[in-house]
């Protein structure tokens, strides 16, 4: 039997809704393999609507908006497009970013539509079911997809996504602007450094770990480790359980 994928479509009301709209009244084909979730804007998208939808075991997810500088609400699909951005870096860590994708279809582009969800769905054939869905994989993997989520949502990325514009297109008091370059360095380690942690943070709830058991499982340095540990217990996301030896055996914190 041919695998028919399960698609998750975002689509701006003004917009790209109605687009999808025009299709069906003018009966143009495209795959039945969509499933539509009308939003006000692409710029409400949450990530953690496209990892929630990632855990129930969706194939592939798109998010559809205006074209920029059409949008209803002014910047809501820039919004749109730096969260994307964000997510996609993020589903690059467990080889799942090419399910995801971002298009303009404006409320006259019906065409356009149906031309979008019939090439994203013969490529996330291609692709076949979700990884989620294979039981010799699912456990470590929807692991994986909870550390996205939490960094997703984490304070410093959503500060870093909100801030972009200001800190790269204007200067602060002391005349100073920083380059696109260097926000967007500063910006991908961060998004590392948080799925680390979160990785970390998720261990450690199901047991007690030393430095060295993380720097095994994790397959890092355990020098950094140690870092994003001593970073963890500042937040108090972590902190000592116990010493055995002379080895310091950490525990999560965060409550449920």
């Amino acid at each position: 039997m041919s695998f028919e994928p399960k698609i998750l479509g975002f689509l701006c009301n003004w917009c790209s809704y109605a687009g999808a709209d025009l299709a069906g009244v003018s009966r143009i084909q495209y795959p039945p393999n969509i499933r539509v979730i009308r939003v006000m804007c692409s710029g409400r998208v949450d990530p953690e609507f496209i990892f929630d939808g990632f855990e129930a075991g969706i194939d592939g997810i798109i998010v559809m908006g205006c074209h920029p500088g059409d949008c209803h609400y002014l910047e809501g699909n820039y919004e749109a497009e730096k969260k994307f951005n964000m997510v996609e870096k993020l589903l690059s860590f467990v080889d799942m970013n090419e399910r995801i994708r971002l298009e303009w279809v404006s409320a006259s582009e019906g065409n356009r539509f149906a031309e979008i969800v019939t090439e994203f769905t013969d490529k996330i054939k291609e692709l076949g079911p979700s990884p989620v869905k294979d039981p010799s994989k699912a456990n470590v993997l929807l692991k994986n997809i909870n550390a996205l989520k939490m960094s997703a949502v984490s304070y410093r990325l959503r500060a870093l996504v909100g801030r972009e514009r200001a800190l790269t297109e204007q200067e602060n008091i002391y005349g100073e602007k920083v380059s696109l370059e260097r926000f967007n360095d500063v910006f991908e380690n961060a998004i590392f450094d948080e799925y680390v942690r979160n990785r970390i943070v998720l261990s450690l709830k199901e047991d007690t770990k030393s430095v060295k058991d993380l720097a095994i499982e994790l397959n890092m340095d355990p020098s950094k480790i140690l870092s994003h540990i001593l970073i963890l217990k500042g937040r108090s996301q972590v902190s000592m359980d116990k010493i055995v030896g002379i080895t310091p055996l950490y525990i999560s914190t965060l409550e449920e």
